[in-house]
């Protein structure tokens, strides 16, 4: 590396936060660019995206399947680039690819863990950060959806939400229910995602809202939030019924506080109900086989994708933070460069 390389920038966590983060927790660095060594590639990032989950590394909540991020450690996450220089034959330059280390204008990375993509697959680059593999496997894997089953999914304006609602009715859902967070996510989930019913998680006696929106009861529920919604859709559980937890949002908007989780679980033995946490992880081998089918419902019209672009790595730490509170609709991206 030389003094006069190239300089590129890296949010990095400052500061572990004591409840929910504030914008002085993060921190922008400029550092040198490096250039490859034999075997790595030097990727300019197009695109990274911000995940609600990574509050759960930021404030080291117990019990998480990743390491929390360590004090000054750059931020990770999905993130789509193009190679600028490489270092090996298989991955060369001009390929478009994905990879796990976003938060950084440029990414050196070893070339075993990046992945070539179809730039033309997509009308843009950033729809590869899209979390429909979570929401695909959640329901097929953890919930066992089944043709005709009623679906409740929380959070169903957001990334993963607006996703599962819409994959629930290709994979055979007879009535599909989302939770929102305002009249105009709601309007949006039913006239542009599809959703039979919206239910406003604001709106008190909440399970009285959503038993009134599936008045037959719930066969699969899909959890992005816990706490008070959890424990609603457990009163309005069908016998058998199948919850996929995914997320934690109302952990995260509490600031990493426990919420009050499930409540009386007499109702889970009485129901014989199954509640099954689930990581993507465990799952990869379902990506093959999620992406063709992506692909044709996307190229017969018949998923939506939605997409909110915010623009500047300096600008991805409010991004982060206002997705948590619910201030988007959809997947949401930051654009690093055009």
């Amino acid at each position: 590396m030389t003094t006069d390389a190239p300089i590129t920038r890296t949010i990095r966590l400052a500061a572990r936060p004591h409840g929910f983060p504030r914008l002085s927790d993060f921190r922008l660095t400029e550092e040198p660019m490096a250039a490859p060594a034999a075997g790595e590639v030097l990727i300019r990032n197009l695109y990274m995206s911000i995940d609600p989950g990574l509050l759960m590394r930021i404030g080291a909540y117990p019990g998480i399947p990743l390491p929390p991020l360590a004090i000054d450690e750059p931020l990770a996450g999905d993130a789509i680039g193009e190679v600028i220089e490489s270092g090996d034959p298989a991955v060369p330059e001009g390929a478009l690819v994905l990879h796990r280390f976003g938060w950084r204008e440029h990414a050196l990375a070893d070339a075993r863990t990046v992945r070539v993509v179809d730039p033309n697959a997509y009308r843009s680059p950033s729809e590869y950060l899209g979390f429909g593999l979570v929401a695909y496997v959640g329901l097929t894997v953890a919930a066992d959806l089944r043709a005709g089953d009623t679906v409740f999914v929380s959070s169903a304006a957001g990334a993963t939400g607006s996703v599962a609602g819409q994959i629930a009715r290709l994979l055979g859902a007879g009535r599909v229910v989302g939770s929102v967070g305002s009249p105009r996510k709601a309007a949006h989930i039913v006239e542009t995602l599809g959703y039979d019913a919206a239910v406003d998680y604001h709106d008190e006696p909440f399970v009285d809202r959503l038993r009134a929106a599936a008045p037959g009861g719930v066969d699969v529920y899909f959890d992005n939030v816990g706490g008070a919604q959890l424990r609603a859709a457990i009163e309005v559980m069908n016998v058998g019924g199948r919850i996929a937890l995914c997320g934690a949002l109302a952990r995260q908007r509490a600031g990493g506080e426990p919420d009050s989780g499930p409540g009386d679980l007499l109702p889970v033995i009485g129901k014989r109900l199954t509640l099954r946490g689930f990581t993507t992880l465990d799952h990869l081998d379902l990506a093959p086989e999620f992406g063709r089918r992506l692909r044709e419902w996307t190229t017969a019209g018949r998923i939506v994708h939605t997409e909110t672009v915010v623009d500047g790595l300096d600008q991805a730490p409010r991004a982060l933070l206002d997705t948590v509170r619910g201030r988007y609709t959809g997947k949401v991206v930051v654009r690093l460069a055009r």
